[in-house]
């Protein structure tokens, strides 16, 4: 019994040293899959042109104080001037902005990836 472990240990070391061992078995049924392109079209959202609603801040701004001026007199004028420009900056700005999420623009664009599959 004592002569069998040093064989089998020794066998052990040569199936070692010949690259015989468990790790370099390779299971040949099943081949390696070849990696490929894979794309879709996806549908993106466009940025706004003006994302800062500057257009929107000076119309609004112009219209409220053509229109605070329309009112007061003397340095009452000037008050309701200057505070038509800043009501009507406001509110220019605000209707763009709701203008601009209830209106988006999209775009296509194809993306790519690789798959193994």
């Amino acid at each position: 019994m004592s002569m069998r472990r040093p064989a089998s240990l020794a066998l052990i070391g040569c199936l070692m040293m010949s690259g015989a061992g468990v790790a370099s078995v390779q299971n040949s049924n099943t081949p390696a899959a070849a990696p490929h392109q894979v794309c879709h079209k996806v549908r993106v959202q466009d940025r706004p042109k003006d994302s800062h609603q500057i257009a929107g801040t000076l119309i609004g701004a112009a219209a409220g104080g053509l229109l605070g001026n329309q009112f007061g007199g003397g340095k009452g004028k000037v008050l309701t001037t200057a505070g038509g420009v800043v009501a009507g900056g406001y509110a220019g700005k605000k209707v763009q902005e709701s203008h601009q999420q209830n209106n988006p623009t999209y775009h296509y664009e194809e993306r790519c990836y690789e798959s193994r599959q």
